[in-house]
């Protein structure tokens, strides 16, 4: 049970991943600062961000992939140490 889990830990951390760097990547594009902000501090501007000023035409998709990705990803890993 717990190799299960890490390969699907590791599936969706891999999802969570590509998402946050896709909102990175249109962060750096907007603006320089608004990217290193997102990259360096503590999360809460790159959430902010991503609510609130991220377009794109798959834009919760892309956001709920990244959120909910590193969240079940680390039910995942937590629940089955």
């Amino acid at each position: 049970m717990h190799f299960i889990s890490s390969v699907f830990g590791g599936i969706f951390e891999i999802i969570a991943l590509i998402c946050s760097i896709i909102i990175l990547v249109d962060a750096f594009k907007n603006e320089v600062w608004k990217g290193l902000v997102s990259l360096f501090c503590c999360g809460l501007y790159f959430i902010y961000y991503a609510l609130f000023e991220f377009e794109h035409e798959n834009k919760w998709l892309i956001v709920f992939g990244s959120f909910l990705g590193h969240g079940i990803a680390s039910a995942l890993y937590w629940r089955f140490r």
